[in-house]
């Protein structure tokens, strides 16, 4: 069985600051990654969907966690397609436009190519440290099983090398019928890496809790089961607790996707207060005990 690490979607979420899990000591920004840090050997950073990292923070990242520590890094959202901000857009390649959101055809070519630069050499000091894991791809909702979308899969993992770029699909045209096994021969014939997911089922944007590695690296996001999903609210949306017994019937399943990866991610995004770090405790002890 490969090696499986297990860590949350945030260390910095307000309601996780609000919740008393991290100890009145740690009451600085970089003393509360150091401590997140001690907990869990992985952490996923979503605040890059948001705005692109800055390659001091990333530096400050690697400076602020010890050996062997792992940052997966979400994709900021114009490269996954998804209306992006303009103010969250590098000041000098903000396009002239009344528009508060963009995609990337809003953008000069010039300017899109010169975002992915960007974000990736922000990188940098990750990479040099040896602490970027995966960088995660979660495509919108409108993101079907086609022709065009699967060659920007292949697009992306392009652009990326040598980094790992995974892949999260959000349409259940991916997984509907025989397009399951196509989805995954496509993903394994290209060695890229499928997402796998936990999540409140019936919705367009639902994908069945399908375990698969395609790949080297094999990733889980554990999204929850609220029955507020299609709440705006995120924490309503994922506000959502794994009971001990869940965790329990989820280990085995895990330790066998690890057999078929060389590594596996397992990643709580149920980030509430302290339910994705306290799921994610709870989870690590029973993947050891097992």
């Amino acid at each position: 069985m490969g090696d499986i690490l297990v860590g949350t979607a945030s260390w910095t979420d307000r309601t996780l600051l609000d919740s008393g899990w991290y100890p009145q000591t740690a009451d600085t920004p970089e003393k509360r990654l150091a401590y997140y840090a001690r907990q869990f050997p992985l952490v996923e950073v979503d605040a890059t969907y948001y705005s692109p990292p800055a390659e001091a923070t990333a530096r400050l990242w690697a400076e602020r966690t010890p050996a062997g520590f792992t940052f997966n890094i979400k994709a900021f959202s114009l490269l996954t397609g998804h209306p992006t901000r303009v103010s969250a857009l590098y000041k000098d390649l903000r396009p002239e436009t009344d528009k508060k959101n963009v995609y990337p055809d809003d953008l000069p070519a010039q300017s899109y190519e010169e975002v992915w630069t960007r974000f990736l050499s922000a990188l940098d000091p990750l990479v040099e440290a040896g602490k970027l894991g995966a960088l995660l791809f979660q495509f919108p909702p409108w993101f079907t099983i086609k022709r065009a979308n699967k060659q920007y899969l292949l697009e992306v993992a392009k652009r990326c090398a040598p980094l790992r770029p995974v892949y999260e699909f959000r349409h259940a045209s991916w997984f509907d019928g025989d397009n399951a096994d196509e989805t995954l021969a496509f993903l394994r014939e290209h060695k890229l890496p499928y997402v796998c997911v936990d999540m409140p089922q019936g919705h367009r944007s639902s994908l069945p809790p399908v375990l698969a590695a395609t790949a080297d690296l094999a990733v889980m996001r554990f999204h929850g089961h609220s029955d507020k999903w299609t709440s705006k609210d995120i924490h309503e949306k994922f506000g959502y607790h794994y009971s001990k017994r869940e965790l329990a019937d989820w280990a085995p399943k895990l330790r066998e996707l690890a057999d078929e990866a060389g590594q596996t991610h397992v990643l709580m995004n149920n980030c509430y207060r302290d339910y994705a770090q306290t799921n994610a405790k709870t989870l690590a002890g029973l993947l050891d005990a097992g």
